[in-house]
């Protein structure tokens, strides 16, 4: 494991040292005292039996009897220790990984499958219950096979030969072990990895995979990858088997030789039979860690992975944390200066603009074909990509230079696939600025055109909404994710189709809404909907990333497409909650400037 990929988990380690102190000092103490039923069943046939010792018999049990109960309690207490770190562990290291996770860039969560996003929560498990598990107390009572091999050359030194040509082999077979199930292991990975994420695909599209009966052509790649995950784990299974067998059998001839050895010796009076027998008895304790560290490699391999999996993660740039300066609430001037964006580095850039300034107060069309880059450019400019040259401006200021959290706050964003979250719809709504008031969830709520809906159902806003909001239809799931971007009252709203799933109603409505709102906010919307259009004041159309056409909707909709939009409608008022000051007229404010694509 390189030294970068673990470095990570030492600070979180550091404060266990003094209990891995306790442990081991546990764990010495218990290897004690496992010696006190070896030494009293050669006592009681050396001295006992032979010479009818009762009283000698009655104190070694009552001797016996209460190094077993001191053990007890020590065992005992070495159990709440593990208990105290697994708990430690957890805490550290996943509290670590949800952050770690929550400041990735977009781009980065999007690299990866959400199934590989998944096993690093597995990871923490795997880390908890291999450092503070069975596998760290077999690891504490390894040194201590030492102190058995002491005690057996004291009362049986004419076996110590056979105890350590044993012993030697025990170690090479864990030395072995390691190395084949460490190659073993990985492999099953790779293959339980890539069924996992056909799993997950599966499960993320199943209305589709039931409505198409896509599962006739699903199945044949499903088999494939679920043959090769059972082919790996019977070949990982079988080589794991035939390492632990011949441990077994090691144990067993050992046991043999060593009966056979010792009977010799007692039979030329140089060996006693309370020694034999006590010998015996010590040998499992001595080879019972080492071949338990055969059964163990594919835990070693485990932890190995998920720490150089985490170490990955917690390697990857993350986004700011803090802000490099503090500023008032903007008030929704968007610049954007020499961007260039491409998803990696063999395609194709998937956004080049020159120069792009929206000033605040009106709504802005963003036209273009599919894949024209039309969401890319409002991604961009929430910060979500990060262009590899050029600038986004907000109020003159850099958006590289705050946080998340602040841009979230200052610029309310409705996707395209509205994602909610199962929970109530009050808390859905409530997740765009937490610790909002029931006031502003309701102004947001009746500015989305949803609170009507809502009051009718029988829970009214504490009503559950299923699984991704499944109890919903689209269009109430976009209506609710209009209200969650409105509900901090940022002074930038970027909307992706947000009339979509609206019926000619509700999108009439949404026309109104955006119209009042654009008075005091910048509203950038991409829509093709002969709806929304009219209300545009302004019309930004993209072809392959690059502005094709830039200026008042008016003009640029004709030169376009030879039709000239309609008056914009009366608008109905904005519910109390949301702020209207320092309206401009609609129709005003915004400047589009294009350098090189017009």
């Amino acid at each position: 494991m390189s030294t970068e990929k673990k470095s990570w988990l030492k600070p979180i380690l550091e404060p266990l040292r003094p209990m891995m102190r306790e442990l081991l000092t546990a764990s010495l103490f218990i290897n004690l005292m496992a010696l006190a039923v070896p030494i009293f069943v050669m006592q009681v046939y050396d001295r006992v039996i032979g010479h009818n010792g009762t009283a000698t018999l009655k104190g070694l049990v009552i001797g016996v009897a209460c190094l077993l109960a001191f053990d007890w309690i020590i065992r005992t207490s070495r159990g709440r220790i593990m208990q105290t770190a697994a708990l430690r562990i957890d805490v550290e290291i996943g509290t670590k990984l949800f952050d770690k996770v929550m400041h990735l860039p977009l781009r980065t969560l999007e690299s990866r499958p959400a199934s590989f996003w998944q096993t690093l929560f597995r990871d923490v498990d795997a880390i908890r219950n291999t450092v503070s598990g069975a596998t760290a107390i077999l690891l504490a009572d390894l040194p201590f096979v030492m102190i058995f091999l002491g005690v057996i050359f004291v009362i049986g030194r004419p076996l110590a030969v056979v105890f350590l040509v044993l012993f030697a082999a025990f170690i090479v077979l864990a030395w072995k072990s390691g190395n084949s199930m460490a190659e073993s292991t990985g492999k099953e990975k790779n293959v339980q990895s890539a069924r996992d994420n056909l799993v997950a695909e599966i499960i993320a599209g199943r209305g589709t995979v039931k409505a198409v009966a896509l599962d006739r052509a699903i199945r044949p790649l499903w088999e494939e990858r679920q043959a090769g995950t059972i082919e790996q784990s019977i070949h990982r299974g079988a080589s794991a088997d035939a390492f632990v067998n011949v441990g077994q059998m090691l144990t067993q001839l050992g046991s043999a030789a060593l009966t056979t050895v010792g009977a010799i010796f007692i039979m030329d009076h140089e060996l006693s039979m309370g020694a034999l027998v006590a010998c015996n008895m010590l040998s499992s304790r001595l080879y019972g860690p080492i071949n338990q560290l055969v059964g163990a490699w594919k835990t070693f391999s485990s932890f190995r992975q998920s720490v150089e999996r985490l170490g990955e993660v917690f390697a990857e740039p993350e986004e700011r944390r803090e802000s490099a300066i503090k500023r008032e609430r903007p008030s929704g001037l968007i610049t954007l200066e020499d961007i260039s964006f491409a998803y990696d580095q063999k395609s194709q850039a998937a956004s080049a603009i020159d120069r792009l300034e929206i000033r605040p107060a009106g709504i802005t069309a963003i036209l273009g074909r599919n894949g024209s880059g039309k969401t890319t450019l409002l991604k961009i400019i929430l910060g979500l990509y990060h262009p590899a040259k050029g600038r986004v401006l907000l109020d003159g200021s850099d958006i590289a230079q705050f946080t998340r959290a602040e841009l979230a706050g200052w610029m309310g964003y409705v996707p395209q696939e509205c994602v909610l979250f199962n929970a109530s719809i009050r808390d859905n709504i409530a997740y765009g600025a937490p610790g909002c008031t029931d006031e502003a969830i309701l102004a947001a709520a009746q500015i989305a055109g949803v609170h009507q809906y809502i009051v009718d159902l029988p829970d009214g806003y504490g009503t559950s909404i299923g699984e991704a909001g499944s109890r919903l239809s689209a269009g109430q799931r976009q209506r609710i994710a209009i209200a969650r971007a409105l509900i901090g009252d940022p002074p930038v709203l970027l909307l992706d189709e947000p009339s979509a799933s609206l019926d000619r109603q509700a999108e009439e409505d949404l026309r109104a809404t955006l119209a009042e709102l654009a008075k005091t906010h910048t509203v950038i919307v991409v829509t093709h909907s002969p709806v929304l259009l009219p209300i545009c004041r302004d019309v930004v159309v993209l072809d392959k990333g690059a502005v094709a056409a830039a200026g008042p909707a008016a003009e640029t909709l004709q030169r376009l497409f030879g039709v000239r939009p309609a008056a914009p409608q009366p608008t109905a008022p904005v519910p109390q909650g949301i702020s209207t000051q320092a309206a401009a007229p609609l129709g005003s404010g915004i400047r589009i400037g294009v350098g090189g694509g017009q």
